[in-house]
């Protein structure tokens, strides 16, 4: 397998160490995470009036059926913050609706409405579509062996956390780093 790099323009001298953007690889994730994001989200906004938060929790309540919001920050990693807005969005829309769990009633279930699945299942043949178009540079194989690396990525992120830990603990011992402070919170404007 032949590996091609592509040629980088001139740049200015950097003042010190810089990371590699053509060889780093959380920056390639990123760009196309963001790259790809952003032009779904033109066209759901554009369509039918959600983002790409709605679209990702739409998805999640098609796989599952019902979700609580802790569900949804378990296993696609957005902020509690964020999934509580695009669920209250939802819900205004008509797109969704709530049901108290019979066990734990401190619980909320979300679980579509029948505009929600209607708009989900349009939403879902323009993503597939957009899906299709990205990987039509790989052969049928290579999206196999992608598909695969991704997911065995996916897999060592809680390993990735427990180095990155592990590295900011021994910064800090070494006084290379500052001391863990208190987070930083957003304080409203009143």
């Amino acid at each position: 397998m032949t590996v091609k790099h592509r040629e980088r323009p001139a740049r200015a001298a950097a003042q010190g160490p810089a990371v590699d953007l053509d060889r780093y690889t959380p920056a390639y994730f990123t760009f196309i995470a963001n790259k790809l994001a952003r032009g779904a989200s033109k066209h759901y906004l554009e369509t039918y009036g959600v983002g790409i938060e709605t679209w990702r929790i739409m998805v999640m309540l098609a796989i599952e059926g019902k979700v609580t919001a802790q569900r949804v920050c378990q296993l696609i990693g957005m902020d509690k913050a964020s999934v509580s807005r695009t669920f209250k969005s939802m819900h205004a829309q008509g797109l969704i609706s709530f049901s108290s769990d019979d066990y734990d009633g401190r619980l909320r279930y979300a679980t579509f409405t029948p505009a929600g699945r209607e708009m989900h299942d349009s939403i879902m043949k323009f993503a597939l579509n957009r899906e299709q178009a990205f990987l039509s540079v790989l052969a049928p194989e290579e999206v196999e062996v992608l598909i695969d690396l991704l997911r065995r990525l996916h897999e060592n992120l809680p390993m990735v956390d427990a180095t990155s830990d592990a590295f900011m603990e021994t910064q800090r011992a070494l006084g290379r780093v500052p001391p863990r402070g208190p987070r930083r919170r957003k304080t409203s404007q009143p």
